[in-house]
């Protein structure tokens, strides 16, 4: 596989559940690609296809129709397991291992030597903010210091390719804070990121791309910058007795009693727009900026989806 090829390429992906006489297409033809070195996040609402996407990336789920190829291979083969560390929607382990066993065993079945386990466990456990519990019984571990084990096992082998499924869950603010930290330092050493997850703020702070599913239809695929740069909008309200230039009449004003408005979506149109009317002698009422969450703008992309815009 060369070094510019995509990690993972899905391409007319679909899966279906039920019996031959009642399916239900969880994915709908989707596609996208993961490149080398990328973070990308994968978000949807509850049911948008999310978890089957990434089971089916895994090889535990078979496409009802479509293809997908990990490493230049089909899904769920050896090599591309052996190079993915996996992070499920809900991790269970044995109550009664101890944390440094848990480690040992996923390392173990990924081919690490017993040797690099024991130099590797105890910084890997500081590192995701365990540190001092390998000895500890895992039905001591609350659902976030679960969670915790759970990134350090997806770590263990120091994959090339790691894949999380609803990544923050159960992790309290300090631990997203921890988990952004380790996300941003394998970002550093070049290491490919997938993830899915309802922190729309998390996303956006540690993904380099965006992939937006709804009812398992793809309706974004986009950089960060790309996703934010509508988030944050230029409102200017005037009043003119004259004719306006052509850089205001372009960003087409909306009349509103006896003044007008425009509203912009980037500071270059916004600084034009201001200064053709203060040539043009018109009357500044009010200038702001509106800002939007992107929780916000993902609740009006989903609307969109369903036909109904805000």
């Amino acid at each position: 596989m060369e070094d510019n090829d995509a990690l993972i390429k899905v391409e007319g992906l679909v899966i279906e559940y039920g019996s031959r006489n009642e399916r239900f297409r969880a994915v709908d033809e989707l596609s996208f690609e993961v490149n080398k070195g990328e973070c990308v996040g994968f978000i949807g609402a509850n049911g948008a296809g999310k978890s089957s996407t990434i089971k089916a990336i895994m090889g535990f789920h078979f496409p009802t129709t479509g293809s997908i190829r990990v490493f230049g291979e089909e899904a769920g083969s050896a090599r591309s397991r052996r190079e993915i560390g996996y992070l499920p929607e809900v991790a269970l382990y044995y109550p009664f291992m101890k944390a440094r066993e848990l480690l040992e065993l996923y390392g173990g079945l990924h081919g690490v030597s017993r040797e690099e386990l024991r130099k590797r466990i105890p910084g890997l456990l500081d590192r995701v903010g365990l540190g001092g519990r390998g000895e500890s019984l895992l039905k001591q571990f609350s659902k976030g210091m679960q969670q915790r084990l759970g990134i350090a096992q997806a770590l263990i082998s120091e994959p090339e390719l790691l894949v999380f499924d609803e990544l923050n869950s159960g992790l309290d603010p300090i631990g997203r804070h921890d988990l952004r930290s380790v996300l941003l330092e394998l970002k550093e050493k070049g290491r490919t990121i997938f993830f899915s997850s309802h922190e729309l703020s998390e996303v956006e702070q540690v993904c380099d791309r965006v992939i937006i599913l709804h009812k398992g239809r793809l309706i974004r695929n986009v950089t960060v910058e790309e996703l934010v740069q509508p988030l944050n909008r230029f409102e200017i309200r005037f009043r003119s007795e004259g004719e306006l230039p052509s850089s205001v009449r372009e960003a087409s004003p909306v009349a509103e009693g006896d003044h007008q408005k425009v509203t912009l979506n980037d500071v270059g149109s916004y600084s034009a727009v201001l200064k053709g009317l203060t040539d043009s002698g018109s009357e500044i009422l009010e200038t702001k900026t509106l800002q939007f969450s992107l929780e916000q703008f993902f609740i009006q992309l989903v609307n969109e989806a369903n036909g109904n815009p805000s």
